[in-house]
């Protein structure tokens, strides 16, 4: 693969994402606005995840079937556009039947975010690399991992929620990390 090729992942990962969001949105508008309208054939109710799989079938064959820029950008758009129309029907799909289910709105928010993260790292894993080694210099890192280890911290110890423990336990796990760091490389500079 050409180096020319591989800078252009990064722009296709944006490009399925942006069409993921859009058509989760539209879908999600469509049904808000009009609940009635649905599609049914032989007395079956044809949900929008069934054209969302064939998107992302058609997208991904066209993703492995083509080494063309064109052909990428079609594959990335259809792709991520058929995620989204079945991300919309997630809570449906895992409830098996509350459409308006707040796991939907979760997990395509932790999709989004987690899509962001890998496409950002992709891109830009060099510069975050340098800056995050700054950071951890910095008194600035010492100051937050006391603010996120305390915080957390506090949350433990007013709840008995184990999601909020679990997600808190981890927050103090990190800032534990972050002030060993800048301790260790304190230290090792003589600075401390």
């Amino acid at each position: 693969m050409s180096s020319e090729k591989s800078e252009l992942r990064p722009n296709l990962s944006v490009l399925a994402l942006v069409s993921f969001v859009l058509a989760f949105l539209v879908a999600r508008s469509f049904t808000t606005l009009y609940p009635n309208i649905v599609l049914i054939s032989g007395g079956f109710h044809i949900h929008h995840f069934w054209f969302g799989l064939a998107m992302m079938a058609i997208g991904g064959w066209i993703g492995i079937s083509y080494r063309d820029e064109r052909a990428d950008r079609l594959a990335a758009i259809l792709f991520g556009a058929g995620g989204g129309l079945i991300g919309d029907e997630v809570g449906l799909l895992l409830t098996f039947g509350d459409y308006r289910s707040g796991i939907t709105y979760t997990l395509v928010i932790t999709f989004i975010i987690l899509a962001t993260l890998l496409i950002l790292l992709n891109r830009y894993s060099r510069v975050i690399r340098l800056e995050f080694t700054r950071f951890l210099s910095s008194n600035a890192s010492l100051y937050i991992g006391v603010f996120m280890a305390a915080v957390s911290i506090a949350f433990i110890a007013e709840t008995n929620d184990i999601l909020v423990i679990a997600a808190s336990g981890l927050l103090t796990v990190m800032a534990v990390l972050i002030i060993a760091v800048y301790i260790y490389r304190r230290l090792r500079s003589g600075r401390l």
